[in-house]
């Protein structure tokens, strides 16, 4: 039977025509491209001859590049170029740096999988149909990763003294990592910033022994030789040992997750009265103001010192620290009076890396972390009420001054 003009045969054909009409139209785009930045550098056109001419053509290559729509030959044009001492050195292009196989979309497309968890082996099988055998090698991959670690180990070493965090919440949480020929659950202690245009910054990530003392000391210490200035506030949950370490920055106020406490004051609480002190302790967090708060503040510990000393306790443990988000705007108190907003980055680290058994090193572990930040596969959104940060701010700084 004859083939109609809509047969899939025909269709498919189409689809041919078209692609290679794309592909030589991008060969085209590229190829105008690198002569214009060539004939740009020697400040003349090809064959004049004046008083500006920098320089001279000499020849072309034929090199292979892989973009998002393939890999395609391309033609490099090269020269020479007049340097300061007189001179001639060779022309490097700008928009296709020597020894560049790929484009920067593609390299971003093998670190999107990397991150997401596949292994070198399924980043060659899933990318081979597109980029071919040659230009997605084990060592290609390796090579790409090793940018990234190079530039882990740049953030992770940035001198902090020209930026400034008024607001940095501390919190942990465990990752699976193979230690000493075992596969652990091992802390992770994170630090968030937020600027002061209310934008959230990550600004350490260490792998720890544990959540002591010590541990959270050495990561506040390096903060501070980093030259982090001291914040206005800390936002932190009930952790003794965290507790401790932030005596080393005196003087700034600390405001105690109040959702961590509010977990405490059950495991201290009878069940049959844990709706009573549930609907008593939200008194504290949703008054009108800081002295409301603290007349609720005084009620609750009263009242629950008589029914049960052991919820009091709990409370006046974490004492005021439970209420300094009173002091800040009313806009940002939500964001301000629990440490939901690094718990939100700490779950999104676990999500993104439970497809992932364990962590061989410690190294990998953070780099991974540290990149699905710094490639926005997770977002820091900025905080609530940051429209009246900046103005708080400037009063806060006054008075220090």
């Amino acid at each position: 039977m004859q083939e109609t003009s809509t047969s899939p045969a025909t269709i498919l054909q189409f689809r041919q025509d078209i692609e290679a009409q794309f592909r030589r139209h991008i060969r085209e785009a590229l190829d105008t491209a690198l002569a214009e930045e060539l004939a740009a550098a020697p400040g003349s056109e090809p064959h004049q001859r004046t008083d500006q001419r920098r320089g001279y053509r000499n020849g072309s290559i034929e090199r292979t590049i892989t973009t998002p729509e393939g890999t395609r030959r391309v033609t490099v044009p090269r020269g020479r170029i007049a340097s300061a001492d007189g001179g001639a050195t060779e022309f490097h292009s700008q928009l296709l740096p020597r020894y560049a196989r790929r484009t920067r979309e593609i390299d971003d497309a093998i670190l999107s999988c990397y991150l997401g968890g596949v292994n070198s082996r399924r980043i060659r099988t899933a990318l081979k149909p597109l980029l071919g055998e040659r230009h997605v090698s084990k060592s290609a991959v390796s090579r790409i990763v090793g940018r990234l670690k190079a530039l882990f180990a740049t953030w992770q070493g940035r001198d902090l003294a020209i930026e400034r965090y008024p607001i940095v919440f501390l919190d942990g949480f465990h990752l699976k990592l193979r230690v000493a020929r075992r596969v652990v659950s091992v802390p992770v202690l994170a630090a968030l910033g937020v600027m002061e245009t209310g934008q959230k910054c990550l600004l350490t990530l260490r792998v720890a022994a544990s959540e002591a003392s010590a541990t959270w000391g050495a990561a506040v210490t390096d903060l501070q030789q980093r030259g982090l200035a001291a914040p206005l506030l800390l936002v932190v949950d009930g952790n003794a040992g965290l507790k401790h370490a932030l005596k080393q920055w005196d003087g700034v106020r600390v405001q105690r997750c109040t959702t961590h406490k509010l977990e405490n004051l059950r495991t201290h609480c009878p069940r049959h009265a844990q709706a009573e002190m549930k609907r008593d302790y939200p008194r504290l967090l949703y008054a009108a103001d800081g002295l409301a708060a603290r007349a609720a503040y005084d009620a609750f510990v009263k009242k629950w010192a008589a029914l049960c000393p052991a919820v009091a306790k709990s409370l006046e443990d974490a004492g005021l620290d439970l209420l300094t988000f009173y002091d800040f705007p009313k806009a940002m108190w939500k964001s301000l009076r629990t440490t939901n907003t690094v718990e939100n980055l700490n779950r999104e680290f676990r999500r993104r890396t439970k497809t992932q058994a364990s962590f061989g090193t410690e190294d990998a572990a953070l780099i991974v972390l540290y990149g699905l930040v710094a490639f926005g596969h997770i977002q820091l959104r900025k905080i609530d009420g940051r429209q009246h940060l900046a103005t708080f701010l400037a009063k806060e700084w006054q008075k220090v001054a």
